[in-house]
């Protein structure tokens, strides 16, 4: 189970970032961790139930300042609209289930980042590579025919 960082280190997150911390920033830092692979309107809502006067386009605002400065990862899966999450640095995958759209991480392939090496080296015309972004499809176990996952089992 993951630890629940106190107002305290969101704070020191933003200063190490050089952001300036404010009240809309904690929120969307808090909301996020609560709610990772949320979209945009969750997060809103989220920080909303704290903060009532905050609007969309400054929530907007943050995601784009905490995004931008690597506090959390913006993932868009085809077909999806953006979410977010704040485990980054760590060049981990995702899950996606085509039925009802449920994300779930997935620690990388192989090794360090990128954990993936193009099959032709010579194509990547002279691009260091840093991270690899996979994204499995499939069904969750809630989606899932019955009999796909007793096979499984």
């Amino acid at each position: 189970m993951a630890v629940v960082p106190s107002p305290s280190e969101y704070v020191d997150q933003l200063r190490g970032a050089d952001l300036r911390v404010t009240r809309p920033r904690v929120a969307v830092l808090e909301a996020v961790h609560a709610l990772p692979h949320a979209d945009t309107e969750t997060i809103f809502a989220s920080v909303r139930s704290s903060l009532p006067d905050v609007s969309r386009q400054a929530v907007y605002d943050v995601l784009h300042a905490l995004t931008g400065a690597r506090l959390i990862r913006r993932i868009q899966p085809s077909g999806s609209v953006a979410r977010y999450e704040t485990r980054v640095g760590d060049n981990h995958h995702h899950v996606v289930c085509r039925s009802c759209g449920t994300i779930a991480d997935v620690d990388c392939a192989i090794g360090e980042a990128p954990c993936l090496t193009p099959s032709e080296h010579d194509a990547l015309d002279g691009f260091v590579l840093d991270e690899a972004e996979v994204i499995y499809w499939g069904l969750c176990p809630d989606c899932a025919p019955e009999s796909s996952t007793a096979d499984s089992s």
